[in-house]
């Protein structure tokens, strides 16, 4: 057996002291209390620990080996408590949060900004993945929250809606789309289209927009991120469909809304509804709040609907 917590704080207490009754009251403890435990110890480890023939009672040679021992162990049980007492206050910490490429350029590094500037010692992990992608990781136990795109695919996750939000093309502006008041679905099959890879929400969300129309696309290249998607659609390889908020980041190119009722998604935020940090709830509540208190973070596109 190893010596109890007690038995080494009220140790500590009479080698400091020098009297059982005054550890005692310094421990707000029975005296008898403190003399049973002492010899509790000293039968534990075998040795006497106190020399009790004088007023003060001082410490045998066993007793000043483990009084230094006693108060390190001590002291780092009290470290213990202080740092378990600071991932309550979000003093420290980890959070592990994604989001697909569209919303980890807009809406994630404002909503993340304000929660370091609140909470500093909180380690933020970025994770950018098509929505499939983060599912997997949120059920991995890799991330504790992610914005993704509604529906989910997995019913072990619980989801929130923050917003509905309408799908436009972006052109080139000298493009013959460009300019339009709108555009449908099946005039977009007339022209050539820069696809996201496999995986990506956009393309299967463009997909479905087509097979709802009885179209095909006219792929013209295939295969990129949003960074990438962009830059091809702005050196003239094609129209591109992309979320509403891609067009408030500052992008030259041309936005054209599609003719109603347009493709929409949902913006969702995802969790595993086993798993809840102090900070995960905590970020949670500030994407909470970046929807249903302060407005949506950032510019708000036409066709965007907060859903609080």
């Amino acid at each position: 057996m190893l010596p109890t917590v007690h038995q080494l704080r009220y140790f500590v207490a009479v080698a400091e002291d020098g009297q059982f009754t005054r550890a005692a009251e310094r421990l707000r403890v029975a005296q008898p209390s403190v003399s049973a435990q002492i010899r509790r110890l000293e039968a534990l480890l075998g040795v006497e620990l106190f020399d009790r023939g004088a007023a003060p009672v001082t410490l045998t040679d066993a007793g000043e080996v483990l009084l230094p021992i006693a108060r390190r162990v001590l002291a780092d049980l009290t470290s213990i408590d202080d740092e378990i007492a600071g991932l309550d206050r979000l003093l420290r910490g980890r959070v592990a949060v994604g989001a697909t490429p569209s919303l980890s350029a807009t809406v994630l590094p404002t909503v993340l900004g304000r929660f370091h500037r609140l909470h500093p010692g909180v380690a933020i992990q970025v994770s950018e993945q098509g929505s499939p992608q983060l599912e997997d990781e949120l059920l991995a136990g890799t991330l504790d929250l992610a914005l993704a795109i509604a529906p989910l695919r997995r019913k072990e996750l619980e989801s929130t809606a923050l917003a509905r939000e309408e799908l436009v093309v972006v052109t080139t502006p000298d493009h013959p789309l460009a300019g339009r008041g709108t555009v449908t679905v099946p005039e977009l099959a007339r022209h050539p289209l820069v696809m996201f890879r496999s995986g990506y929400d956009l393309r299967l969300a463009t997909l479905a927009a087509f097979a709802e129309h009885g179209v095909q696309p006219e792929v013209a290249v295939e295969g990129g991120e949003m960074g990438s998607v962009l830059a091809l659609v702005a050196a003239g390889l094609g129209a591109a469909v992309v979320p509403g908020i891609v067009s408030t980041t500052g992008t030259r190119l041309a936005v054209t809304r599609f003719r109603p009722p347009a493709p929409t998604r949902t913006i969702a935020l995802v969790r595993r509804s086993d798993r809840a940090s102090t900070a995960a709830e905590a970020l949670a509540g500030a994407f909470r709040d970046a929807v249903t208190t302060d407005g949506w973070p950032g510019p708000v596109p036409e066709g965007m609907e907060l859903l609080r």
